[in-house]
């Protein structure tokens, strides 16, 4: 049962990686030529339609228990480009949540970005800009990957920063690709500290309208006990508001039949507040309703894909969405 509007002012935040939302057509400039209807995913305009309402139906549920209504931000990673995102924020179950889009093209070689989707009617946006990420390692060919996407604004008044993070994968080992994730993570933070040099991420005490509040979302294809996480960002005012929601039967994806949560959300100390008509951070968890969920065989339980390999599935997303309670008294 959804919590009374009377009693709290509440906003759903959530991160959801979408696995591939692309559109139909090629484009010779990126890596898409599975993603036709001749490609490898014979990917129809038909498949496209069904992709975009089953993720439109997912990302409408997220929050709506404790607040009521859809979420007022989402991250998201695995996009194609502005127009898959327009396509989606013009679904049945989002048009009304009139959406903006924040979207850059990242120099990612498959042509996947970061993105932002926010309640024009909630979030007034200040500024955005992508971070570019250099992860050459010595020796290496220059390795391109997704820049982090940095939005400035404010939420129902308050003063937010926001970051949208696709860290390098680990499709060639997790230790042989450590480095690159905890090279993000450093880069990750010059910008942080750029934007707030005196720290007041940590300061709880702060009037409304002076702190620095920070956000950093996404899938970091790492777990939060990984050097990245537990060591690059967490020590630097951060809190893992998500990082309890791990546990060995259960996360926002599955990988060999183990749970991993890659998906997380991490907020600056000044959202953990006591500050009068502050927003603050109340709790988080991952949407792994049924429906996401495959529901019979041996990938019983695991999100619903829409493909496995190149065999077409007709589900969801490889990852369930994270998301996190914001609230004012």
């Amino acid at each position: 049962m959804a919590i009374s509007q009377q009693a709290f002012e509440q906003y759903t935040v959530a991160f959801y990686n979408l696995e591939n939302l692309f559109d139909v057509h090629n484009d010779e400039d990126i890596l898409d030529q599975d993603f036709t209807a001749q490609g490898r995913k014979q990917w129809t305009p038909q498949r496209y339609q069904k992709k975009l309402q089953k993720l439109s139906e997912a990302i409408s549920k997220v929050g709506v228990l404790q607040t009521g209504k859809l979420p007022a931000i989402i991250g998201v990673a695995e996009v194609e480009n502005e127009k898959v995102l327009e396509d989606l924020i013009q679904q049945p179950k989002l048009v009304k949540g009139d959406y903006g889009i924040i979207h850059y093209n990242s120099p990612d070689e498959r042509g996947i970005d970061v993105a932002l989707l926010y309640s024009k009617k909630i979030f007034t946006v200040q500024s955005s800009t992508p971070i570019a990420v250099d992860v050459t390692m010595p020796n290496d060919e220059p390795d391109r990957t997704r820049d982090i996407l940095y939005v400035k604004g404010f939420l129902s008044g308050m003063p937010l920063h926001i970051y949208v993070n696709h860290w390098p994968s680990r499709r060639d080992g997790a230790d042989s690709t450590n480095e690159k994730r905890v090279t993000v993570a450093k880069q990750l933070m010059d910008h942080i500290n750029h934007v707030d040099p005196q720290n007041d991420r940590t300061n709880q005490a702060k009037h409304l309208l002076e702190g620095t509040n920070i956000i950093v979302m996404g899938d970091f294809n790492d777990d939060p006990e990984n050097d990245s996480i537990r060591n690059e960002i967490l020590p630097h005012g951060f809190q893992n508001v998500t990082a309890p929601l791990k546990k060995f039967h259960r996360g926002s994806l599955n990988h060999n039949f183990k749970w991993n949560l890659f998906d997380q959300i991490m907020v600056s100390d000044s959202l953990i507040n006591d500050v009068p008509d502050a927003l603050y951070f109340h709790q988080a968890d991952i949407f792994d309703d049924i429906m996401l969920r495959q529901w019979k065989g041996k990938y019983r339980g695991q999100p619903a894909r829409t493909f496995v390999g190149k065999t077409y599935k007709g589900g969801y997303s490889d990852h369930f969405p994270v998301y996190m309670i914001l609230r004012r008294n």
